[in-house]
């Protein structure tokens, strides 16, 4: 099947939509400086670093290396930005987009993304209150943000933008690895820990609070109650390759639903697709939605 690049054809499925989900890659934030997966240039999948350090073993196996891995991503997308498709995804949120643009639609789109950045997050809270509040309830943030950590002795999740999280991290670069103590990375209740067991700083050991290769996303139940109502599924920035989310066009597709794709190249699962807009999402995303002009209202 050749899917179809016609604007009006796909607003005119938008519209009549009870229920969208949108699925989102790396590719969503490539306009804000971060690098992609796979595609064209310096994929991060060219890295060996990030293949070891992707794995669910690595961390137990190399805690030093993978914090200084997982420090050097926070300090990118701290200094990255939301680009006008992150801000035309979020526009869906205020009603009176909403009504114009999926006016059969009951709630906003549930937001399921890949991404580890949270610049999805970031553009959701420029919308005014109540509903920057609320549609922050329709973001899925898949596989975990680089912002959350988690301790391995007393389960404390907590969030943070520090940039350090760790004496030991400062001044660390990209391209060299050096030996970490256990004791000097990341740990519940900070580098000031002082011998208490006391939950949330209790001494214990911090992960990153990501999803790896071979742990199952927490949220996944959530996303797949949603995806069997699901009649339009927008994929944006992400060639879908990689499970559980690439199951998820193939559930759409079976009950009849329809696809939309949003990247800058073609894919190997294009022709699965019922529409299909090439180009940098920043540029092609805000036209095709028809949200130009709602975005420019939006101020980082």
């Amino acid at each position: 099947m050749i899917p179809s690049s016609s604007i009006d054809e796909f607003r005119a499925v938008l519209a009549s939509a009870k229920n969208v989900i949108i699925l989102s890659g790396a590719g969503l934030s490539a306009p804000s400086g971060l690098v992609t997966y796979r595609g064209s240039g310096n994929p991060l999948w060219s890295n060996p670093a990030v293949v070891k350090y992707a794995q669910h073993t690595t961390f137990k196996d190399d805690p030093s290396g993978s914090w200084q891995f997982y420090h050097q991503r926070r300090l990118n997308a701290l200094s990255a930005k939301p680009n006008r498709a992150h801000l035309a995804l979020a526009a869906l949120n205020l009603p009176t987009v909403a009504s114009r643009v999926i006016p059969s639609a009951s709630k906003p789109p549930l937001h399921v993304t890949q991404n580890l950045d949270e610049l999805s997050l970031w553009a959701l809270k420029l919308l005014p209150e109540p509903t920057a509040t609320e549609s922050q309830k329709r973001l899925v943030q898949l596989h975990g943000s680089l912002f959350r950590t988690h301790c391995l002795s007393c389960n404390h999740e907590r969030h943070s933008y520090e940039p350090v999280l760790a004496a030991s991290l400062d001044g660390s670069g990209p391209d060299t690895v050096v030996d970490i103590p256990v004791d000097k990375l990341p740990r519940c209740g900070g580098d000031q820990w002082s011998g208490s067991n006391r939950y949330g700083r209790c001494g214990g050991l911090l992960r990153p609070d990501v999803v790896w290769f071979g742990e199952v996303p927490p949220l996944m139940g959530e996303v797949a109650r949603e995806v069997t109502w699901c009649d339009l599924l927008i994929v944006i920035g992400t060639s879908a390759l990689v499970q559980p989310a690439a199951g998820f066009a193939s559930q759409v597709r079976e009950h009849g639903s329809k696809i939309a794709i949003f990247n800058i190249d073609k894919s190997s699962n294009d022709d699965k697709a019922d529409f299909l807009f090439l180009g940098s999402c920043d540029v092609v995303l805000p036209e095709v939605l028809g949200v130009d002009d709602d975005v420019k209202g939006l101020v980082l």
